[in-house]
């Protein structure tokens, strides 16, 4: 499922664009999900709680108080593979976007055409993109960049993935999530699987990750170390 963000300060813009990409998604026979924000202030606060479920984001570079470059600056802080794409009304502006790593820009009014070719483009990138660990909650899919994870923890049918922003919780098997992420991953304990390259210090039955203090059984020890020692080598 493509999962797509109109931020526009103008309802008809908004309204405009998302008919558009229904009317494509329809078209294509894809399952997409379509979120409307009003200010850069409003979606920046809805992207606090939900980081990781927006794929391609439509914004509108000219609205009041908080800019669109501005914005997408702040989106890049928290979000790195978030696709953005900028729509202006003014054609000295198209350039700007770059810097922040935008997929592109449309003129305002963007052609259904214009909107299709930005979604071939998206799900390219997507495809050549970082590595992301998928894990569904609830009727959401979360993509998270798998160099973004700090640790998985296991608590019960439960499996916590902390990453600096945010924890992600959802049902599984934290043995099914090891296998699934292969080497980069190191099992430490029966409840926890850590990032190796986000290793901060190896004590005998302590591992430091992001501050965060994690035990180290002795089942798990000696593999953990040498799988540990050599991430830190192949650095």
């Amino acid at each position: 499922m493509l999962r797509i963000g109109i931020c526009d300060d103008v309802s008809d813009a908004r309204l405009s664009v998302r008919w558009a990409l229904e009317r494509i998604l329809d078209r294509r026979r894809m399952e997409g999900r379509i979120f409307e924000f009003s200010s850069g202030e409003g979606l920046l606060r809805w992207m606090q709680a939900h980081t990781g479920e927006v794929d391609l984001l439509f914004l509108d570079m000219e609205m009041a108080d908080l800019d669109g470059m501005e914005t997408a600056r702040r989106l890049r802080a928290v979000q790195s593979c978030l696709q953005i794409v900028f729509l202006t009304g003014h054609a000295e502006h198209v350039f700007d976007g770059y810097a922040v790593g935008a997929l592109g820009y449309l003129l305002k009014p963007a052609r259904e055409q214009q909107l299709e070719e930005v979604l071939d483009r998206c799900l390219a990138a997507m495809c050549r993109e970082e590595k992301v660990f998928l894990c569904r909650s609830g009727e959401t899919l979360y993509r998270i960049p798998q160099q973004s994870i700090l640790y998985f923890q296991s608590d019960r049918r439960q499996v916590l993935c902390v990453t600096a922003q945010r924890t992600y919780t959802f049902y599984g098997r934290l043995d099914d999530v090891a296998r699934e992420l292969g080497a980069g991953f190191v099992r430490i304990h029966q409840r926890y699987l850590v990032r190796a390259a986000a290793v901060e210090r190896v004590e005998s039955s302590e591992v430091t990750v992001a501050g965060q203090v994690l035990p180290m059984s002795r089942s798990c020890q000696s593999a953990a170390l040498l799988e540990l020692t050599r991430s830190l080598l192949e650095e």
